[in-house]
């Protein structure tokens, strides 16, 4: 019995090995021939209005968009694989858009009937497009070489620059920064203008211009330093008494020069020149250190013999 079971297995091998795939192959295509209801997510490309216009898009929009669609199976499972996309058109900024079969894009020459959408409609927020005019914030990174400093703040041209985008996004805006300064390769005094670019401040909105010109000013680092009450003392041919006798002296000078100064190195003068003064007279009072500035208070005492 066995034998006759073995035999009728094997027997005409490859004629029903042949058969058994022409079965596979009919049934796929009686199958897939079938009308069939299916569901697919499609890409949604949306055409917004131009930035020119008076109005703009402020609202969050789907990626994708699940269809219904009615067909045969094989073509339902071909269209699964991206083969198809929506388009909507936003030209008119609409506040409300429900799908329809139209915005449906498949390829050429296949058909399936949409049915149905998920979800059916999406509602848009826009907002007034506006120009504003903002300041422009400059930073600074790193320090010039020793003993340089640089002098705040930096002056940028122009000093605004006009954003344009939604009204919320714009009027809140209360500056727009731009690319950091650098003085670290700078290294004596004097001016240093760049052009910087200006950092986008935010996806949705748009500057003009997108660079500006920064110019830092550096200069020689200093210190101050202040004395009080410090006698005036009279030069010319005849001695005089002040009024006031004393005068405060503050002195903007290098740190290392202040670091030094002692306060009988400080001794401001009033200098006469009439070789026989008599009375009184208003004299500037008169105090000079190299690579210091000098500023006295009061600038002027009444000199009397």
């Amino acid at each position: 019995m066995w034998d006759r079971i073995r035999l009728a297995v094997v027997e005409n091998m490859n004629l029903k090995i042949l058969s058994f795939v022409f079965a596979l192959v009919l049934y796929s295509l009686v199958h897939g021939g079938q009308d069939a209801r299916g569901s697919i997510s499609v890409d949604l490309e949306v055409n917004l209005p131009p930035e020119s216009g008076d109005k703009v898009f402020v609202g969050q929009i789907p990626r994708d968009v699940r269809i219904i669609v009615r067909g045969s199976t094989q073509t339902i499972d071909n269209l699964r694989g991206g083969a198809m996309h929506m388009v909507v058109d936003l030209q008119d900024s609409p506040e409300h858009v429900a799908f329809t079969p139209k915005m449906v894009r498949l390829p050429d020459g296949v058909h399936v009937d949409v049915e149905q959408f998920e979800p059916p409609a999406i509602d848009l927020k826009w907002e007034q497009r506006i120009t504003r005019d903002v300041p422009v914030q400059v930073s600074v990174v790193g320090s010039p070489a020793d003993g340089y400093v640089v002098k705040m703040p930096l002056i940028a041209e122009p000093k605004t620059v006009k954003v344009r985008g939604p009204q919320g996004d714009v009027m809140v805006l209360q500056h727009v920064r731009t690319d950091a300064f650098d003085v670290r390769t700078i290294t004596t005094e004097g001016q240093y203008p760049r052009q910087l670019a200006i950092e986008k401040p935010g996806p949705r909105l748009r500057v003009e211009p997108l660079s500006i010109i920064v110019t830092a000013e550096v200069t020689r680092e200093t210190a101050e330093v202040s004395f009080k009450k410090l006698p005036v003392a009279v030069i010319g041919p005849s001695h005089g008494k002040t009024l006031p006798p004393e005068v405060d002296v503050r002195l903007v000078c290098p740190p290392d020069i202040v670091r030094s100064l002692r306060p009988e190195q400080i001794v401001p003068t009033v200098e006469v020149t009439s070789k026989e003064p008599t009375g009184s007279i208003a004299l500037p009072v008169v105090f000079r250190m190299d690579k210091c500035d000098a500023y006295v208070t009061p600038r002027e005492v009444v000199t009397k013999w």
